[in-house]
């Protein structure tokens, strides 16, 4: 394993790019319980993950809007939800290896952990982001995800509420919630608003039973938590 102020010339080579701030890539592999245990040096990936999921974000919606210039606003959702899941992250990192230049304390149990990995995975491209601009990043993007595209146009994208469902499920223990915020109309046509809340946004959709409703609620809640 390298030092961490000394990332590994052979993970460089594999990302494509090379670092004119190594410092950036030790940082990306630097789990925070290692700084809680060294002190200084690297603080850890969480603010690299942070801005990396925003990155690869904005490179996934655009390569999207080319690939699929007939889809629609919810069709380009559901797809870009399931590129950038972390199962999605998990399988590129682990592809890549990046488990095995984990800088962490405790046991190597950690460099298979599928969370960690896809955490690793978003610091890394917001390494290259911050070290060679949007291009680097974007060529990172465009190798390890392009695969992953093309077979997205084989398959037709689930419906909204079975998307958020898979978000939610990759992110966290918290599930969408669904409220009735109204019901009106007369018996044989009523109108349904529904409201989704989920990883602190809310969605709402109105239709003419609960079920369309509550897809156009989850419909709604993808689009901005795809932002």
């Amino acid at each position: 394993m390298a030092d961490r102020g000394d990332p590994p010339g052979d993970l460089a080579k594999a990302l494509g790019h090379r670092f004119a701030k190594p410092e950036l890539l030790a940082e990306a592999l630097t789990h925070p319980s290692a700084t809680k245990r060294r002190g200084p040096g690297p603080h850890g990936y969480e603010r690299l993950e942070f801005l990396g999921d925003r990155v690869l974000g904005v490179i996934v919606a655009e390569l999207l809007w080319h690939r699929f210039p007939e889809a629609d606003e919810g069709e380009l959702t559901r797809r870009h939800v399931s590129l950038v899941r972390r199962e999605t992250l998990t399988k590129v990192a682990t592809t890549l290896g990046l488990g095995a230049h984990l800088n962490a304390a405790g046991d190597d149990s950690m460099r298979a952990n599928p969370g960690v990995l896809a955490d690793l995975c978003e610091a890394v491209i917001a390494a290259l982001y911050i070290d060679g601009g949007l291009e680097a990043a974007r060529r990172f993007v465009e190798r390890n995800w392009g695969g992953r595209l093309l077979a997205a146009a084989a398959q037709p994208p689930s419906d909204p509420k079975t998307a958020l469902q898979e978000w939610a499920q990759a992110r966290g223990p918290d599930l969408p919630a669904y409220q009735v915020v109204s019901r009106e109309g007369p018996p044989h046509s009523p109108v349904f608003v529904i409201a989704v809340a989920v990883g602190g946004k809310t969605g709402t959709g109105t239709a003419g039973t609960k079920r369309a409703a509550e897809q156009a609620a989850a419909s709604d809640l993808l689009g901005k938590l795809a932002v």
